[in-house]
């Protein structure tokens, strides 16, 4: 496609610019990006635009993840080298260059369609990189808006526009697969058919995995702090997150006491003719329809029928659940504040839970955890599929980076192996570098055969 080839053109053309920029100046381009969409006004506009284009989420909510998610983004990248010589090992004699990867696509969701983008722009411009995005249809709009902004902050320093540009709308298959084929390296978050896509390109990608997060709760855990964790991160921005718990495993004595607080908190669990009425809601033809993404509790139950508990403004809905896979749909991702709850006889039982639910959806992501006993996170992190335990924390402020915890901040998070990832950290400015690496010569250092075979050959012998 003659556009896109223009577009591609135009990042190279200004990339190779950036490339000879220093780090500080990068950093400048950097601050000019995060500051365009943390100004209050601006972020307030891009938040609102973004509910009233896509229908999704809730506009304060999307206001704060704008804020603090590049925020701790800045923190993250200030001080941190990505220009020239980044690391020396005079042992190994080692020295490492960071060079940048060229021009990145960064495919991006309608759920996040100012804050993804924003997070990729500013990481790509970390690495001397130029960007193009390629939001979903529905979150065009406010991704343009959010790139007049940036172009607006670039004038001010007397940067190149073309560092960062936007797929003309309207946003079709085809030019957003001839846009992947044509950078450097591809970026995608969002849909799992994006990530495929990604995949398949003929580009290298970045991918990440599939969400379906489960929490377990066992009896040692502070139940009133865990149901105010749970609250906050299955109500935030109505539940639109990848991080977001789907299922919530109730440990033996825990069950009735966390459901009690849950409940008082204003969850309303439902019987069977109720959940059968949203599961016809949600799943109408086997697949997750977009009917209940990002919408409130109480929109949920008025679309799905259920007027009685609309009228009670529940904060969640929750349904008991006992089984996995296509025949139970709630025990995959729901992308709204519905939150399927099982039952498990002990720690054991509730692993065993947890992993036959990633079976079906959400293997390499993340597991939640509330208990008071510190060997139960090792345990899960030795056991289950996952790229991440969050222990005493509200699961989608806290995996994507917090303040209070010490991963990067990231709104893309790689699963592994397990979710058909290559990478299973948070995506930060690391992954948009390639490094250089120099190497001079050392003193040797030969192994003797006893240092290497020694304990092998006591055991075994030497056959």
């Amino acid at each position: 496609m003659d556009d896109i080839s223009t577009l591609v053109a135009r990042a190279r053309a200004a990339q190779r610019i950036a490339d000879g920029y220093d780090q500080a100046r990068v950093d400048e381009l950097v601050a000019a990006a995060g500051w365009a969409i943390m100004e209050p006004a601006r972020n307030r506009e891009l938040a609102e635009m973004a509910v009233a284009d896509s229908g999704i989420g809730k506009v304060d909510d999307k206001i704060a993840k704008n804020h603090r998610k590049t925020l701790g983004l800045l923190r993250d990248l200030q001080g941190a080298r990505s220009v020239g010589v980044i690391a020396e090992d005079a042992e190994r004699g080692i020295t490492e260059i960071a060079r940048p990867v060229g021009v990145v696509c960064a495919i991006t969701p309608s759920t996040n369609p100012a804050a993804t983008p924003a997070n990729k722009i500013i990481n790509a411009l970390k690495g001397r990189n130029a960007v193009i995005v390629a939001p979903s249809p529905k979150g065009w709009s406010t991704a343009a808006r959010l790139i007049e902004f940036i172009h607006a902050q670039f004038d001010r320093i007397v940067a190149p526009r073309d560092l960062v540009q936007l797929l003309p709308a309207p946003v079709t298959k085809a030019a957003t697969l001839a846009l992947m084929q044509q950078c450097d390296l591809v970026v995608a978050t969002g849909s799992q058919a994006n990530v495929r896509a990604a995949a398949t390109c003929g580009t290298p990608a970045f991918g990440v995995g599939a969400g379906n997060v489960a929490g377990i709760v066992d009896d040692s855990a502070d139940i009133e702090a865990a149901a105010d964790r749970v609250l906050r991160s299955k109500t935030f921005d109505n539940a639109t997150s990848c991080s977001s718990e789907n299922s919530l495993v109730l440990i033996g004595a825990a069950r009735q006491p966390m459901l009690a607080a849950l409940q008082a908190r204003g969850a309303v669990l439902l019987d069977a003719a109720q959940k059968a009425s949203l599961q016809r809601l949600m799943w109408p033809d086997g697949k997750l329809s977009a009917a209940a993404t990002g919408q409130s509790a109480a929109e949920v139950a008025r679309r799905a029928g259920l007027a009685d508990i609309a009228a009670r403004a529940p904060s969640m809905l929750l349904v008991e659940e006992d089984g996995f896979g296509a025949e139970h749909p709630f025990s995959g991702e729901k992308l709204s504040p519905v939150l399927a709850i099982y039952a498990a006889r002990d720690f054991a039982h509730a692993q065993d839970i947890v992993r036959r639910l990633y079976a079906w959806q959400g293997a390499g992501h993340s597991v939640g955890l509330h208990s008071k006993r510190p060997e139960q996170a090792l345990q899960l992190g030795t056991s289950l599929p996952v790229s991440r335990v969050i222990v005493d924390q509200a699961h989608c402020i806290a995996t994507g980076g917090s303040f209070d915890n010490g991963l990067p901040f990231s709104l893309s998070m790689g699963c592994g192996t397990w979710g058909g990832n290559h990478f299973s950290d948070n995506l930060n400015y690391r992954h948009y570098l390639n490094i250089t690496r120099i190497s001079r010569p050392i003193a040797e250092r030969v192994p003797s055969e006893e240092q290497i075979f020694g304990d092998y050959f006591r055991r075994h012998g030497r056959a």
